[in-house]
């Protein structure tokens, strides 16, 4: 029989999940929660909402609690709030909500702001009984040192399992609440952000990954300096352990040299500043010899969207230069991002992250953002690209012209930003800086 001080501490991760898409921050909560294991706590991670999706094996739970399509029901039919156990279940399996939320599109605004506002309000709204699942698990069964939450907008049920254990530390990771809340109609976005103001005081910590982030989100739901704390954005930098050094070639002429490879690898959406990329590409496109490379989950909901890009393409003559890789797995990602000589997601958001420029400098490739959001203290700290003015494109392809034009300073841009990024951005880093601010003292 294991004595109490054999036992490995349990942390339990909260993770909402995003329908069936590609999420950065799913990906990044499963590599946490794979590294915390790694280094010898019992971690758990549990979706929200519906299973996650990741391009690596994900080691989450295979039940789901709030699962999407029990949340709408009571949300919609007053019947619906206390329905058996055996039903609830199957309204939670994992393989009934993939099927459900495969097609899902946009969700009607008003619908939306109800539902997260009734959420955020925990046992008093309409996803109670939901809630009390939630906290009678962790009570009961799971009894965890710590929770950590993926983002805010999933903690209606703060209050109750802070009554339940008070002596368990809570963090909460905030990667984009405010993009969230910022689409919401009012008087629903006002009401939300409201109601998680009052879900600070149940809060130990709130961790974000940039000084702009925790500012900002600081601010806005009124956090104490004492609860904030900052950790620097990590990856799971093993699949790209393999790639080799690369050597920046002599030029990229319009001659027989390899043309000019820029590529995007995010979410297909107007947001994620695609569109912005392609006007850049197409203006170049007729001076040099340069290929546009796109991958990312693409939605049905933005399948016009992408389509209106690539007739702007053909119209131009170029779909012969311009390359769609799908929604590639792990290790299509890192070949094509290890073929790339300049990546860039120009975003109209201001990204409280910025996965993606990690990636791209882990395979050694510089990349070129939009000076808001995090990205100008990333790539500050990892010094392995340029930003420019956000909406300048004069400037954006003034950026990719003169990093086609002097291959050393590319190369540069790229070794100095690998360099850095297996050097302190990895995602173990993050889990000993979780262990050391949850579980020690």
């Amino acid at each position: 029989m294991q004595s109490k001080e054999s036992v490995p501490p349990r942390i339990v991760f909260l993770t909402a999940g995003a329908a069936g898409m590609y999420c950065g921050s799913c990906m990044n909560d499963n590599a946490v929660a794979k590294a915390l294991i790694g280094q010898g706590v019992d971690c758990l991670l549990q979706p929200i909402y519906t299973p996650i999706r990741t391009d690596q094996i994900s080691i989450a739970s295979d039940q789901v609690f709030f699962g999407g399509i029990e949340v709408y029901l009571a949300q919609k039919f007053r019947w619906a709030r206390k329905l058996p156990s055996p039903l609830r279940r199957l309204l939670n399996s994992p393989s009934l909500i993939r099927l459900v939320t495969r097609r899902t599109g946009s969700t009607d605004p008003i619908l939306l702001g109800q539902l997260t506002t009734s959420m955020l309000r925990g046992t008093d709204g309409n996803q109670a009984s939901e809630v009390q699942r939630l906290v009678d698990w962790l009570a009961d069964e799971i009894q965890p040192d710590a929770i950590v939450l993926s983002n805010l907008l999933i903690g209606g049920a703060l209050p109750a399992i802070r009554q339940r254990l008070p002596d368990v530390r809570i963090a909460v990771m905030l990667q984009g609440d405010d993009i969230f809340l910022d689409h919401l109609p009012q008087p629903y976005q006002s009401e939300a952000m409201e109601l998680c103001r009052n879900l600070v005081s149940h809060v130990d910590h709130f961790i974000t990954h940039s000084q702009f982030y925790s500012d900002k989100m600081g601010d806005r739901f009124e956090i104490p300096n004492s609860k904030r704390v900052e950790f620097p954005l990590t990856i799971d930098t093993s699949p790209f352990d393999g790639l080799p050094d690369r050597v920046a070639a002599d030029s990229h002429s319009t001659g027989n040299t390899p043309a000019f490879k820029l590529g995007y690898l995010a979410r297909i959406a107007p947001e994620k500043g695609l569109h912005h990329l392609v006007e850049a590409f197409l203006s170049l496109a007729d001076q040099t010899n340069i290929e546009l490379h796109v991958a990312g989950w693409l939605g049905e909901h933005n399948q016009d969207y992408f389509d209106a890009l690539k007739s702007k393409v053909h119209a131009a003559g170029l779909t012969d230069r311009f390359f769609h890789h799908g929604s590639p797995s792990l290790a299509e990602k890192v070949a094509l991002l290890g073929s790339l000589d300049v990546f860039s997601v120009p975003t109209d958001y201001h990204d409280p992250k910025g996965l993606f420029v990690l990636e791209s400098l882990a395979a050694g490739v510089p990349v070129i953002q939009p000076h808001h959001g995090a990205f100008a203290e990333l790539i500050n700290k990892t010094g392995g690209g340029v930003t420019y003015p956000p909406g300048d494109l004069e400037a954006f392809v003034a950026a990719i012209k003169a990093m086609m034009d002097d291959s050393m300073v590319r190369g540069n841009y790229g070794t100095t930003g690998r360099s850095r990024v297996l050097e302190n951005h990895r995602t173990e880093q993050t889990a000993k800086r979780l262990t050391d601010l949850l579980l020690s003292g």
